[in-house]
C-alpha cells in the first residue's frame, strides 16, 4: 500500500481541514452530506405508495 496513514497524519489533515473551513463550515458541511446521503437511500427504495410519499411532503 503506497499511502499509509496513521493517527499523527490524520490529525495533522484534520487541522488543515479545520484551518481551511472553519468549524462552522464544516458542521453545515456535515449536515448537508448526511442530508444527501439520507436523500439518496430514499431514491433507491422508490417503492412507496402514492399516499406515504403525500404523508412524506406534508411534514416537510
Amino acid at each position: 500500500m503506497p499511502f499509509r496513514l496513521g493517527v499523527p497524519e490524520l490529525l495533522i489533515i484534520l487541522v488543515i481541514v479545520i484551518v481551511l473551513f472553519g468549524v462552522g463550515r464544516l458542521g453545515k458541511i456535515g449536515t448537508d452530506l448526511g442530508t444527501a446521503i439520507r436523500e439518496f437511500r430514499k431514491g433507491l427504495q422508490g417503492d412507496e405508495k402514492p399516499e406515504e410519499k403525500k404523508e412524506d411532503e406534508k411534514k416537510s
